[in-house]
């Protein structure tokens, strides 16, 4: 433990330095990156004094005991003793979950999609609550949303919704969303007052950057055309919205949100981009089933992570069995408990695995 702390507090130095330098100031990306890693080393780095401080105690304690010839003294480091016994392993274990190697791309900002799946109208009505509870969760975050495209529901809600959310580490909370999420409840078209089963599935990439995806226009074909829904006039009467063809994989990226082509163009872009980078992961992820399996892109209501339950106000998230009875709080955005829950779960699991690896 020691020697990994001093390896981190080696690091912390470098990083100390390098912010104070004018080409690492003037470069603002790079600068907020180092930054956030100084506050990340800080905090190890802290624990890290304490842990130190508590072993030094040990040791001088047993010089103490060891010697005996001062009764007061022997008390005294009797207790020190005690004391840091009782410290050390809270702090091992502090220090070990802290020491879990980051997913790189857990700092970048998403392009979240969310569509209807099984269960007709409803679904689609079930999205656009997912929807509703994703942007006042996000609110509550400060992250901003952006909309790119949305395919309207006949009775309310969406077929389908895309959106970006950008922030201070987005994809590390939302990631755990991607799956399917089950509602249960009587819907409004419903007479019979019986309870449907519906479902609508949610995916989340992690926005490519350009230097993540070498995107070759040659292979990207641009068609222009006029949006529909609800607008004004320079909304459905120009050809600002677009549709993007990867021919070869054969993608369709639609964006109409804005009314600039230029500003739809390079949202779509961002989809497009964001959903090549995903596959690449995936590709190299392929082996790590427990991670991969979460990634559902499906409305098949069997592949499940989640449930809504209305009648009995119930909010059970399957991967981890919580149960939560809480659903009206949650559904209005209040997720951070169950977010904290899966990324816990997740740490521990790292955890174990680094613990088997030694």
């Amino acid at each position: 433990m020691l020697e990994k702390i001093q390896i981190v507090k080696q690091r912390f130095d470098e990083v100390n330095d390098l912010i104070i330098q004018p080409d690492i100031i003037s470069d603002q990306k790079r600068y907020v990156q180092l930054n956030k890693e100084y506050k990340d080393l800080k905090r190890l780095v802290d624990l890290g004094l304490k842990y130190k401080s508590f072993v030094s105690n040990i040791e001088e304690a047993k010089e103490i005991i060891a010697d005996g010839s001062d009764t007061e003294m022997l008390e005294m480091a009797k207790i020190q003793m005690e004391e840091a016994k009782i410290q050390i392993p809270e702090l091992e274990e502090e220090i070990k979950f802290l020491l879990i190697p980051k997913d790189p791309d857990d700092a970048k900002n998403i392009v979240m999609e969310i569509r209807a799946g099984a269960g007709g109208d409803e679904a689609s009505i079930f999205a656009g609550d997912l929807y509703r509870m994703y942007t006042k969760y996000c609110e509550s975050k400060g992250w901003k949303v952006d909309v790119v495209d949305f395919n309207d529901g006949t009775s309310g809600g969406f077929k389908e919704v895309i959106f970006e959310v950008s922030g201070e580490d987005v994809y590390g909370s939302m990631k755990f969303e991607a799956g399917v999420h089950r509602v249960q409840r009587v819907p409004q078209t419903e007479t019979q007052g019986r309870v449907h089963t519906s479902a609508a599935s949610v995916i989340v990439l992690p926005e490519a950057e350009e230097f993540d995806v070498k995107l070759d226009m040659t292979e990207v074909r641009i068609e222009r055309t006029t949006s529909t829904g609800p607008g004004g006039q320079s909304v459905n009467t120009t050809y600002s919205a677009i549709k993007l063809h990867h021919e070869p994989t054969g993608m369709i990226v639609s964006c109409q949100d804005q009314k600039s082509s230029h500003k739809n163009l390079e949202k779509a872009l961002k989809v497009l981009r964001s959903r090549l980078y995903e596959m690449e992961l995936a590709k190299k992820q392929a082996a790590d089933s427990e991670k991969r399996k979460s990634m559902v892109s499906s409305g098949d209501r069997s592949a499940k992570i989640r449930t809504y339950n209305y009648s009995q106000g119930r909010v059970t998230e399957h991967r981890i069995g919580l149960t939560l009875y809480d659903l009206s709080n949650i559904i209005n955005g209040d997720i951070q408990k169950i977010i904290s829950e899966l990324m816990l779960a997740e740490n521990t699991e790292k955890l174990k695995a680094d613990n088997a690896s030694i």
